[in-house]
């Protein structure tokens, strides 16, 4: 009977916690809106859950450090429901994760990316960012 209780409460327990380990936002990629004026942004809205959002992840960590003192880069988990990530969801007209904004440095959408894509052609939509 304790066996069954035990395996019962680790079968709930543990995907419980692999979701918070996976939903918990990278703080060293966040930034905020008012952080990144005058440069070009990147608004990538990911999910903890969605296997093509950790693609996109993989990719922005590899290439994404070579862009840090150039562009600014927002990211925005959609599960967390808070009024900013609402408004930005609203304001983007976002329905699929991964979503992509690139923003010029004086904020207008310059390109929109839903779905997951190659590394070498993010690298080169970065690359043609201002």
């Amino acid at each position: 009977m304790k066996k069954n209780i035990i395996t019962i409460l680790l079968i709930l327990i543990v995907p419980m916690f692999a979701y918070w380990l996976l939903s918990t936002p990278d703080a060293e990629n966040s930034t905020t809106v008012a952080e990144a004026s005058n440069k070009p942004q990147i608004i990538k809205f990911t999910s903890a859950m969605c296997m093509d959002c950790q693609t996109m992840n993989q990719i922005m960590k590899e290439i994404y450090p070579a862009y840090k003192d150039k562009i600014t880069l927002i990211e925005i988990p959609v599960q967390d429901k808070t009024s900013f990530n609402e408004s930005q969801i609203k304001k983007y007209n976002v329905t699929l994760v991964p979503t992509i904004i690139l923003l010029d440095s004086s904020g207008r959408q310059v390109k929109r990316i839903e779905g997951a894509i190659e590394k070498d052609v993010m690298e080169s939509y970065l690359q043609g960012l201002n």
